[in-house]
């Protein structure tokens, strides 16, 4: 079980993070790691452990709001960023990881900052579902078919979502640039 909370439980905190929000990703966090150790036989090993855990993760997200009667993603940035433009559990920035540069000038981090700011008003008018789908993919670096798995959807369900959320997220930056020029 060490190993598994070596291993898993910075990437399912940040994962249930970005469900339930600050407060309560640790008690859900709790929960995923007990209901894998409880589950633990049940697993096929024939599948993804990553996305087996990961999907219950999400269930065990999705459970604690219907308890609490939340909506998903209402605090998608609430750090001040999201796993996209701010930090993320480990505290690295994820846009300067993204955007790296050896000595970056005081501008640039400026426009980076900037940049992280209007990436996250963006992603915070896509539905939960391309959110997600990007959150997966970008984020944590899955797989379509492991997203496919952790979501319960087809791959070509999730390879169009995040086809028409990346659609989706250059008009409305489109539209933030000619906003500016003006």
């Amino acid at each position: 079980m060490e190993v598994l909370f070596g291993r898993y439980l910075k990437p399912i905190y940040s994962f249930t993070y970005r469900y339930v929000g600050r407060q309560d990703a640790e008690d859900v966090t709790q929960e995923v790691f007990v209901k894998v150790w409880r589950n633990l036989k049940k697993f096929d090993q024939q599948k993804s452990f990553k996305t087996w855990i990961f999907s219950i993760a999400k269930n065990a997200s999705l459970d604690y709001l219907k308890k609490k009667k939340a909506i998903p993603f209402s605090e998608f940035s609430a750090r001040g960023g999201s796993a996209f433009g701010g930090e993320n559990v480990a505290g690295e920035n994820m846009l300067a990881e993204t955007l790296a540069d050896p000595a970056p000038l005081p501008q640039e981090l400026l426009e980076r900052a900037g940049i992280a700011q209007v990436l996250n008003k963006t992603m915070e008018k896509l539905s939960p579902k391309y959110r997600m789908v990007l959150f997966l993919r970008y984020n944590d670096h899955f797989t379509f078919r492991e997203i496919a798995e952790t979501l319960g959807e087809s791959i070509d369900t999730v390879k169009s979502r995040n086809r028409r959320a990346l659609i989706k997220i250059r008009k409305l930056l489109s539209k933030i640039q000619r906003v500016e020029k003006q």
